[in-house]
């Protein structure tokens, strides 16, 4: 599902449900969302299973008023050193029971590179 911008997205219908069996107690919006360590587990886990690439990390993971939102980086082409690798950043959205609702890839880089700040 690439488009043009070179981004990947799904949503929806798309969803993904982790195999992990874990329960949450609570209905409706006083819903507890899990722990943060659950959600990064569950937002890697969905991921792989839809791209078919394992995660190398999770670098960002914050709390939203729906669930969780995450950055997972992926070994998108391997390369020859390493350093030349290519990888993307994926942002991952879970509703409060850890399932993948959404995710779009926001960046693509190689493995050295490193980011500047201003």
């Amino acid at each position: 599902m690439a488009s043009e911008a070179g981004s990947e997205r799904r949503s929806g219908s798309g969803r993904a449900r982790s195999g992990s069996g874990t329960s949450r107690s609570g209905t409706g919006k006083g819903r507890s969302r899990g722990t943060a360590a659950g959600a990064m587990r569950s937002a890697a886990a969905q991921l792989q299973e839809l791209l078919g690439r394992p995660p190398e990390s999770v670098s960002a993971l914050r709390p939203t008023d729906d669930g969780w939102e995450a950055y997972v980086e992926v070994l998108e082409l391997e390369r020859i050193p390493e350093t030349t690798s290519v990888m993307g950043s994926y942002r991952v959205t879970l509703d409060t029971d850890g399932d993948l609702v959404s995710y779009e890839r926001t960046r693509r880089y190689t493995r050295g590179q490193i980011d500047r700040r201003d």
